[in-house]
């Protein structure tokens, strides 16, 4: 089956052929229709499985078949897609312009870290299509630069991730001034309770897409756990990386401070490596995404927050060099790599102090992740294991979160201990 038997413009079909792709992945060929027959949506599916074509392309479509009215006032924004973070913002807004090449739409990307005089300038004459993040878009709001009376089409990317950030209270706000008639479309990498309770909310009788198994990993991505002292995570994975000859390696730490020390110490082990986070400047962050891609620097440390909408074309490794406290952000991590099809495999490097972080992951993905040691890098089973630190409460997780997203602030031996 092709693009064509999906029901697009021609124009749009030439758009997605000079992006290279021929066949519609699940993802697409189930959500295009129903967008086209302008039902609401709710789908889930892993990243990487082309879901931002499949509601970029029916939006572009709708849009273009509806030619806005010639008048002096400028153009009124007919589509809004929130984005939880700027990097999925950008993603997401080079899409539009690819595929939206030729049509005589208007798009305007904005989001924190990035002028906002720049952006209210560029609101100025108007746009069909805005693709935001939450707390940049309230702003604009406050400002009255931005006029959202007209919305037809709302979509609400990754709202999984808007809602561990803590952005409902922007949600509120933003839908306050929507017209009620509208289209709305809700993507999310996982579902739960919460997910649930806001799509009834935002919906009307959505259709329900799940290309994929609730909560489970991309089937293409290999997953291995290594057991290993915490002292010596570093140790490995430099270890790992150098003899395999890993190049374009992705790993993912908890904390900015945690990213920016692994950053310093994998350099001195002579692996070019550079560190992304919330306190790094959007240059610094486009700098270091660029260079990272371009093969310039070999490994990339991360927060879940900073990778989140990464799109790194044939990224084949993921490292959690720590176990995140969230297993929901383990399957978002790993989704890194596997995309569109492609392999990838995924390393866990899990101190014993962890071991409850991944069966936690375990039971998310419904699954048993074995666990090995590398030898040489055997784990001491002789000393005392610390205590799980105390968690905070959910609301106080979101909060921090939020605070983040807004700049406040080789073959291995199978273990064989218990678990």
């Amino acid at each position: 089956m092709g693009f064509a038997s999906l029901g697009l413009d021609q124009m749009l079909l030439d758009a997605v052929a000079a992006q290279g792709y021929e066949t519609p992945t699940p993802i697409q060929a189930a959500a295009i229709p129903a967008i086209l027959e302008r039902q609401d949506v709710m789908a889930g599916a892993q990243t990487g499985t082309g879901k931002t074509a499949a509601f970029t392309l029916p939006i572009l479509q709708h849009l273009m078949a509806a030619p806005k009215a010639q008048s002096d006032e400028k153009t009124p924004v007919r589509a809004l897609i929130l984005t939880p973070t700027r990097e999925l913002a950008q993603q997401v807004y080079a899409s539009v312009q690819a595929y939206g090449k030729g049509s005589g739409l208007r798009s305007v990307l904005v989001y924190g870290g990035a002028s906002t005089n720049a952006q209210i300038e560029q609101l100025k004459g108007g746009a069909d299509i805005v693709v935001a993040t939450p707390g940049r878009l309230i702003d604009l709001m406050y400002k009255r630069a931005v006029d959202l009376r007209q919305v037809e089409y709302m979509v609400f990317d990754e709202a999984d991730r808007m809602l561990d950030m803590g952005f409902m209270d922007e949600l509120q706000r933003i839908l306050k001034v929507l017209p009620a008639e509208r289209q709305t479309l809700l993507f999310s990498a996982t579902f739960d309770d919460e997910i649930f309770k806001l799509s009834k909310t935002l919906l009307n009788s959505p259709k329900l897409i799940e290309v994929d198994a609730r909560n489970t990993a991309a089937i293409q991505v290999e997953q291995r756990v290594y057991a290993v002292d915490a002292e010596r995570k570093r140790e490995l994975i430099s270890y790992l990386i150098g003899s395999q000859n890993w190049q374009q390696v992705l790993i993912f730490t908890r904390t900015k401070l945690g990213a920016d020390a692994l950053a310093k110490e994998l350099n001195k082990d002579g692996l070019k490596t550079e560190a992304i986070h919330g306190d790094k400047t959007q240059g610094a962050r486009d700098r270091a995404l660029e260079s990272f891609r371009e093969g310039e620097t070999r490994v990339l440390v991360a927060t879940d927050l900073a990778a989140r909408g990464l799109d790194i074309q044939q990224l084949k490794y993921v490292v959690n060099f720590e176990l995140p406290f969230k297993a929901e952000d383990y399957i978002h991590r790993i989704g890194r790599t596997g995309r569109a099809g492609g392999s990838g495999l995924a390393i866990t490097l899990m101190s014993e102090e962890e071991n409850y972080l991944l069966e936690a992951v375990e039971e998310k993905l419904e699954t048993r992740l074995p666990q090995q040691w590398m030898q040489g890098f055997e784990p001491d089973l002789t000393r005392e294991v610390k205590k799980p630190p105390r968690r905070s409460s959910r609301g106080a997780q979101k909060k921090r979160a939020r605070d983040r997203a807004l700049g406040k602030s080789g073959s291995g031996k199978k273990a064989n201990r218990r678990r």
